[in-house]
C-alpha cells in the first residue's frame, strides 16, 4: 500500500512531532485538526488543517470537525472497487492512508477526585471514534494507529517498504476496535454508576455498582488445559492491572504455568504480601490447593520459610512459595531441597538464582512491589483488587474485595484474661492467614508461624479437630498457641475443643446468639478471646 495522505489528530500528543517529521520525510501528506495541527506546524512542518480538508469549519467549540464525508470518505472508499473510487473522484475527495487518533482522556479524568457530570460528558468523544472505526473496517486500505508504542513498528515498514503490511493493518485494526470497546465499556461504567434525583440536583449520586458491568481484560496467554486436562483455559488481566498484582510478574524459569498454579500462586502471594515487609518483616506462606499450610515471620526469607515448612511439611510437597522479600541464598538453598511447583519472590540474588536453575522444572516469578503503598486509603494504591467476582449460572457475583485491616486498637476483649503482647500478635498473624484459609477456618499459630490450619469443612469442630491432627503430624506442640476463626464460634464446643488441643488465646468474629454463652466457656477454660466484630467467609 501506498501511504499518500495521513490524518492525525490526538489528545495525548506523546511523540507525535517526530513521527509526523518522519512521515513528512517520507513525502506523506500530513492533514491535522485543532491543537495538533497548530503543534505540528510550529514545529515547521507543513499541515494542512481539517477545516481547510474540508471547506467547512470545526463548530459547537469542537465537537464537530471530523465528521464530514470528506473524512469518512476517504476512510471508508475501499480502493479496490471503482464504484468507490469514482465517487471520491465526483466529489473531490482525498483517500486518507493513514490514521493517527487517540481519544478524550475519559478513564483519566473520571478517574480524578471530585470529577463533575460536566467534566466526565464533555470528555466524551464523538469525532475520535467515528474515524477510529471507519478507518478499521477499511482496515485493507487504511493502517489506523490510536497508541503512541504503535507509531514506531509502523514507521519502520514504511521507511522499508514504503508501505504497511497486510498482517500489521489488520493487528492495528482490532487494536483499534479493542479501544474504542474498552472506551466505550467505561464511558458506561462510569455513566451507568451515577444516579440522578431532583432537577434542580446538579450532580449525581455514584452509586458502589453501575447498572452495567463491562468486563475488560487482555489475554496473557493460553494454557496447556483448565483445572482438568479436558478443560481449556486461557489466562486474562485486567486493562489496568494493580500495581504488585499477579498478572505482572516476570517467569524467570520453569515449565509453563497451569490453570492451577495461576490459581494457587495467586492465593499465596495475595496472602504473603498482605505483611509489610518494612513493618512486620519478612514473611514467607505456602499455598496447597488454594490454602495456606504453613505461613511465617522470620528474621529473613530463610527463617520465614524453614518455620513456614515445619508447619505441615507433607503439604508443602508440591506447594507454592511466596516471599514478601528478597530471595537469598540461604532460603533458596533450603527451597531447592524440596519439590516445588513455583517460587513467588519480589527479587532474588544472583546466588538465589543459580541455586534454583538446578530444579529446572520450578517455575521462578519475580513479582515487584514498586508502587505498592500498605496505607494507601485505595485498593489499587495497596496492590489489591477493589472488587471480587464469582460466575454462576449466566451471570455474575460482583462485591468489594475483602480488604478490611485490623489493628490492636480495633479488638475487644471480652474475657476476664487478657492477652499478652507476644500473644496479641501472634492473634493478629493468625487472622490475617484466617482470611486467605477456606472456610470453615481454624489456624492455630505461636511464634509468628502456623502451628496447624483446618480447612474448608461443613463443621467448624471439624476444622478445629483437622487442624490439631495436623500439628501433631508435624510434632508440634499447640499448648499455649492463639488460634484465629474466620467467623463466630455457633456453640461452645467448637472453643471447647480449642481448649483441649492447648489453646490459650482465640481471636474472632463475635455475633453469635451465644457469644455469651462462647465467652463464659472461654473464662471458665481460661483462655483470653478478643472480637474483632468482622467474619472473613471465603468460599
Amino acid at each position: 500500500m501506498s501511504v499518500l495522505t495521513a490524518l492525525i489528530s490526538v489528545s495525548d500528543k506523546t511523540g507525535i512531532v517526530d513521527f509526523a517529521r518522519a512521515l513528512h520525510a517520507l513525502d506523506i501528506r500530513l492533514l491535522s485538526t485543532g491543537g495538533t495541527a497548530r503543534l505540528l506546524q510550529d514545529a515547521g512542518l507543513p499541515v494542512t488543517e481539517v477545516a481547510e480538508h474540508t471547506g467547512f469549519p470545526e463548530m459547537l467549540d469542537g465537537r464537530v470537525k471530523t465528521l464530514h464525508p470528506a473524512i469518512h470518505g476517504g476512510l471508508l472508499a475501499r480502493r479496490d472497487h471503482p464504484a468507490h473510487m469514482a465517487s471520491l473522484a465526483e466529489h473531490g475527495i482525498a483517500a486518507i492512508d493513514l490514521l493517527v487518533v487517540n481519544l478524550y482522556p475519559f478513564e483519566a479524568t473520571v478517574a480524578k477526585p471530585g470529577c463533575t457530570l460536566e467534566d466526565a460528558i464533555e470528555n466524551i468523544d464523538i469525532g475520535g471514534p467515528a474515524m477510529v472505526r471507519s478507518a478499521a473496517k477499511n482496515w485493507q486500505d487504511v493502517a489506523v494507529l490510536t497508541d503512541a508504542a504503535q507509531y514506531d513498528g509502523v514507521l519502520a515498514e514504511l521507511q522499508r517498504d514504503g508501505r504497511v503490511a497486510r498482517a500489521t493493518r489488520f493487528a492495528l485494526a482490532v487494536a483499534a476496535f479493542n479501544r474504542i470497546s474498552n472506551y466505550d465499556a467505561a464511558i458506561s461504567d462510569h455513566l451507568s454508576s451515577l444516579q440522578l434525583g431532583e432537577e434542580d440536583e446538579r450532580e449525581p449520586r455514584r452509586n458502589a455498582f453501575p447498572a452495567q458491568s463491562n468486563g475488560r481484560f487482555v489475554k496473557l496467554q493460553d494454557l496447556r488445559y483448565g483445572e482438568n486436562p479436558h478443560q481449556v483455559a486461557a489466562f486474562y488481566r485486567d486493562l489496568y492491572p494493580a500495581p504488585g498484582s499477579l498478572v505482572t510478574a516476570t517467569q524467570l524459569q520453569g515449565k509453563e504455568l497451569s490453570y492451577n498454579n495461576i490459581a494457587d500462586a495467586d492465593a499465596a502471594w495475595e496472602c504473603v504480601k498482605s505483611f509489610d515487609a518494612a513493618g512486620d518483616g519478612p514473611a514467607c506462606v505456602i499455598v496447597k490447593h488454594a490454602n495456606p499450610c504453613g505461613a511465617a515471620l522470620g528474621a529473613d526469607a530463610a527463617e520465614a520459610y524453614a518455620k513456614a515448612f515445619k508447619t505441615d511439611p507433607t503439604s508443602a510437597f508440591g506447594g507454592i512459595i511466596a516471599f514478601n522479600v528478597p530471595l537469598g541464598a540461604a532460603a533458596a538453598e533450603q527451597v531447592a531441597k524440596q519439590f516445588v511447583e513455583v517460587v513467588i519472590a519480589p527479587a532474588y540474588s544472583d546466588e538465589a538464582r543459580a541455586l534454583l536453575a538446578a530444579k529446572a522444572n520450578t517455575r521462578v516469578l519475580q513479582i515487584s512491589l514498586d508502587g505498592v503503598k500498605h496505607g494507601a486509603p485505595d485498593a489499587w494504591s495497596r496492590g489489591l483488587n477493589a472488587h471480587d467476582v464469582k460466575r454462576v449460572g449466566s451471570g455474575l457475583l460482583i462485591q468489594s474485595a475483602d480488604n478490611h485491616a485490623i489493628a490492636a486498637a480495633d479488638l475487644e476483649l471480652v474475657t476476664q484474661r487478657a492477652p499478652t503482647e507476644a500473644q496479641t500478635a501472634d492473634l493478629l498473624f493468625a487472622w490475617k492467614i484466617a482470611k486467605f484459609v477456606k472456610s470453615n477456618a481454624i489456624v492455630f499459630c505461636g511464634g509468628g508461624m502456623t502451628l496447624g490450619v483446618g480447612a474448608g469443612q461443613m463443621s467448624r469442630i471439624d476444622s478445629a479437630r483437622i487442624a490439631g491432627i495436623k500439628a501433631a503430624n508435624a510434632g508440634l506442640s499447640l499448648q499455649g498457641s492463639v488460634v484465629a476463626s474466620d467467623a463466630f464460634f455457633p456453640f461452645r464446643d467448637g472453643l471447647d475443643v480449642l481448649a483441649d488441643a492447648g489453646c490459650a488465646c482465640i481471636i474472632q468474629p463475635g455475633g453469635s446468639l451465644r457469644d455469651g454463652e462462647v465467652v463464659k466457656a472461654a473464662d471458665e477454660r481460661g483462655i483470653a478471646m478478643l472480637l474483632t466484630g468482622v467474619r472473613h467467609f471465603r468460599h
